[in-house]
This record gives structure tokens, sequence and C-alpha cells, in this order.
């Protein structure tokens, strides 16, 4: 009998048949205790290694590779499976479409550059330049006007620090700097604020084709330097990659300018090389990302590299284009006359350097057969350790 009720004691108890029992006036807990800290993460961990072979085993039960299943489920949420868990934007998928894009793109710059020829302004074709100063401010236009109004057409005004201050560029004019300096003090006169010329320049031919022979220099020498660099930091290959990238940038640019016939002018000219400094910038970084990738990375190839890499520097890439962005379209709208080529050629090269980083530079270093073994250092077989031996062991023992 009173084994009975000992038996009925804990079924009487409140909560008998939860887990946790009452002996001895004390609780005791069938399971281990609760831990605030690690349960959740202990908790977590085995739904995701539940999940995983879950996964895994419905693939596999399914006649389907677990790799394969994975990889299908991340290709159809817009991304590919590439190194663990993490999904790549495949760029490489669009490498044939954007080559024949910029190939096109080229062939019209070369064609529109060979057949119209550069806009050359005062800067390569010579003229006169001359610093005027009104007594009250005065518009560009006011003064613009006013010259074409007395012969003198095509001219550029620029402000040298004021509003009062101009330098006034026209094209090249007789070489009687007394009779110029009369017709055009005449033309510079506004009603009610006079002009007083202070210096007249006249520019000869022979030294504006001496800026523009200096400039296609420093143009070729600016790429030169720059594909020497890549080649020593990282590798030939991608060198390759980054000159066409780099020549890219400036035929397009080049090309935009002789095709609509733009004034091409010295600012043009900074444009450009302040461009080729830009894009080789960015191509760096992805270069940096993919030499980071090859020694890391295991088991992938190299396409699969390329994407991952310009996946990781996709943020970094939006981030730096949209800052310069907003800074080029605020010179081009708000800079004025002084600035508005230099901007507007910089951002038709901002735009092409773009997507030249991401798929010129990257792509062609992909057809030149990019590997691991490009960025892996091998040991000499004359640094290699010779391994010995031997035969008897007995033969040092006392």
């Amino acid at each position: 009998m009173s084994n009975n009720n000992q038996n009925d004691q804990p079924n009487n108890t409140p909560g008998g048949s939860h887990p946790d029992y009452i002996e001895g006036g004390r609780r005791r807990r069938r399971g281990p205790r609760r831990d605030g800290k690690n349960n959740s993460s202990n908790r977590s961990a085995v739904s995701e290694s539940t999940d995983l072979t879950t996964s895994q085993d419905l693939a596999a039960s399914n006649g389907f590779d677990a790799d394969v299943y994975e990889d299908e489920a991340a290709l159809a949420e817009g991304g590919i499976k590439a190194v663990g868990s993490k999904r790549i934007i495949p760029f490489m998928k669009l490498e044939k479409p954007m080559a024949i894009f910029s190939i096109l793109m080229v062939l019209i710059s070369i064609g529109a550059l060979f057949i119209n020829g550069l806009n050359l302004g005062l800067d390569f074709t010579g003229g006169v330049s001359a610093d005027v100063k009104y007594e009250n401010p005065v518009e560009q236009t006011e003064v613009i006007q006013s010259l074409e109004k007395s012969g003198f057409d095509d001219a550029v005004v620029q402000y040298l620090g004021g509003t009062t201050e101009l330098l006034v560029r026209l094209p090249p004019q007789s070489d009687n700097v007394a009779g110029l300096n009369e017709s055009l003090g005449k033309a510079l006169d506004l009603p009610g604020n006079n002009a007083e010329i202070s210096n007249v320049n006249i520019i000869g031919s022979q030294v504006g084709s001496e800026v523009y022979l200096s400039s296609l220099i420093a143009i070729v020498t600016a790429l030169g330097m720059m594909m020497l660099y890549v080649a020593v930091r990282f590798q030939f290959k991608l060198a390759v990659g980054a000159l066409l990238a780099l020549v890219h940038d400036a035929v397009v640019t080049l090309g935009v300018f002789a095709l609509f016939q733009f004034p091409f002018d010295l600012t043009v000219l900074a444009a450009i090389l302040a461009l080729i400094g830009y894009s080789l910038n960015d191509t760096i970084v992805v270069f940096d990302r993919i030499r980071e990738n090859f020694r890391r990375v295991r088991d992938a190839s190299p396409r699969q590299i390329i994407d991952l890499s310009l996946t990781e520097t996709l943020r970094r890439t939006i981030m730096t284009v949209s800052t310069v962005l907003v800074v080029v379209l605020a010179m081009l709208f708000l800079g004025g006359a002084g600035l508005y080529w230099f901007s507007f050629a910089f951002f038709i090269g901002l735009i092409a350097g773009t997507y030249s980083s991401t798929y010129i530079s990257s792509s062609i270093p992909l057809a030149l057969g990019l590997s691991r073994d490009d960025f892996v250092v091998k040991v000499k077989p004359e640094f290699q350790e010779e391994v010995v031996s031997f035969n008897d062991p007995k033969a040092f023992e006392d």
C-alpha cells in the first residue's frame, strides 16, 4: 500500500507530466540546464545543419547531386554559388556582347577621328589672347555678342578671378598688333562699361602644332607608364588588359569630340589625362582582389574567380562612380564656360571607364589564359630541400 502511494505521488504533483519533477522538495531537471547565451546559437546551428542535411538528402534521393542542387537554387535567386555559400553575379556572361559593343565604339571613334578630325581650339591652332578688365561686372555672353558685331567670330571668353577681369581668345588675326589693339578695344567696349586691354599675345600656328604634338606624346607616355606599373605590380596579362581598357576610354572620348565636332583644347586634354588616372585606379582595385582570390580560393575556375572579384568590388565601384559623377555634373552645370568641356569630357570618359574596368580589363586577361599559376610563387628547384633517408637506422646507435 505504501509502495503504491509512493508511486502515485509524482503523478499527483502539479505538472507531473513535465520533464521536471519534484523529489525531496527540490525540482530536478531531466535535461541539461538552459544557457541563455549559447542556447539560441546552438539551436540555430542545429537547425541550419538540419536544413542543409535535409536539402542534400532530398536532392540525393531525387537523383541529383547536392552541389548541383544548391547551384540551381542560387541561380534561381539571381546569383551563382561559387565559394561556400557566397553568391556572385555572373558578369562574364555578358563578356561577348560587351566586347562587341566596345569594338563598335572604338571603330566608330577611329572613323570619326580620321574623317572629321578634332575641332582643335586656339591652344593648338594658334590665335590671339588678350587680358581685359572692365569697370563694372560683365557677363560673358555680352562680351561675345559685342565681338561678333565687330567681326570677331568664334571668340572664347573666360573669367580671371572675378567678373570684371576676363581672358579673350580669338582665332588667328592680322599681325599688326597696334591696329589689332585699337579694333579690339572698340569691339570690347560696352554701353556704360568701358574695357581696358592690358596684354595682347599672338600665338602662331607653329607653337600650336608643337603643343598638339606634346599632348599626343603625353598621352602615349602616360599609357606606357601605366602598363609598366601594372606589369610590375601584378602580372603581364593584367597589364595588357589595363592598357587596352585605358586606350578604349581615351579613344571613345576623343571619338565623341570628333563625331560631334566639339571644341578640343587643353582643358579637354587635361580631362583625358585625369580620366586615365581615375580609370586605372578603379582597375587596380579589381586586379588586387583578383590576385587575392586566385591565391585564396581553391577548386574554382578562373571565370568564377573573376566574377567573385567583380562582385566583391561592385559596391566600392558604385560608391566611387556616384561620388565622382556628382562632382562632374556640378562642374558641368554650375562651373561656367571655363569648366564646361573639361567636365563634359570627363563625364563621357567616366561612363566608358566604368564598364571598361569591369569587362575589358578583366576579360582580356581571361582570354589570354589567366590562371592561379600566374599568382602562386613557386619554389625554384635549386632552393628545394633534399629529402635524405637512411636504410640502416642502427648505424647511428652507439
